[in-house]
């Protein structure tokens, strides 16, 4: 074969290298990040309820929860306890794996939201409850379940805690945690990049179709909900001190 026919060949192996790298430097890129922006809320939102109950939420699923750790840390262990929305995502056992990937995850339909409900009402009166376990990986909820006994605080995750009047109304205390719309997104890839194997390119498609939409008419309304607004996530320190101080004040 002449070095011309052989040229394209060598020409399309160098640009798939180059492509590779570039995909791998893009992973480090983004774990570096992730690091260096621990520290930052991260969240859109970070709801929180009080009486027995400071409930958290964040709109959008790869924010982090520094806020509401500062709040936490702040407790006895045995006076918090933590619910996670995203663990009560319907089970869809009907559908294969293709089918599940295909689901929009960020509209409230995809939220088994009554049983949230249902279980806060229990933890309020006393009772425990055992909270599903969801797969990320799988996109199903597993068998397993985890143990919550009821406490003083309860935090709540969730990226649409707002949106349900019912389970909005439990709430004591509502925080609406803003942070820029870039910021969530590096999250998000880093998140479903790093930690749930997924690729970048589907990581933006679903930003683009599900995610990004989905906020612009279920989350970001819900600010109006909200009792507090807290700008730059859990890095806005004075304003995590305010409401600590706050829910002590109720729990006396």
């Amino acid at each position: 074969m002449s070095v011309a026919h052989l040229l394209p060949v060598f020409l399309y192996k160098l640009v798939q290298s180059f492509i590779i790298f570039i995909i791998d430097a893009c992973k480090l890129l983004l774990n570096f990040i992730l690091h260096t922006l621990d520290f930052l809320g991260g969240a859109v939102i970070k709801v929180a309820v009080l009486k027995l109950a400071l409930i958290h939420s964040v709109n959008n699923k790869s924010e982090g929860d520094i806020g509401c750790n500062y709040v936490a840390a702040s407790f006895a262990n045995d006076d918090v306890a933590t619910l996670c929305h995203d663990f009560y995502y319907k089970a869809h056992p009907e559908l294969t794996y293709e089918e599940r990937t295909k689901l929009n995850y960020d509209h409230p339909d995809a939220f088994d939201t009554w049983l949230m409900v249902e279980h806060i009402k229990a933890l309020k009166e006393g009772r425990s409850v055992d909270c599903p376990i969801y797969s990320f990986v799988e996109h199903n909820r597993t068998d397993e379940t985890t143990k919550v006994e009821p406490s003083k605080v309860i935090i709540v995750d969730g990226i649409l805690i707002f949106e349900n009047k019912e389970l909005r109304d439990l709430m004591d205390i509502k925080v609406f945690v803003d942070t820029d719309a870039d910021l969530r997104l590096a999250r998000r890839i880093l998140r479903d990049v790093c930690e749930r194997g997924r690729t970048m390119q589907s990581v933006i498609e679903q930003y683009t179709t599900t995610v990004k939409p989905m906020h612009e008419e279920f989350i970001e309304p819900t600010k109006r909900f909200a009792d507090l607004i807290i700008p730059e996530g859990g890095n806005n320190h004075e304003a995590i001190k305010i409401l600590e101080t706050h829910i002590h004040h109720k729990l006396k």
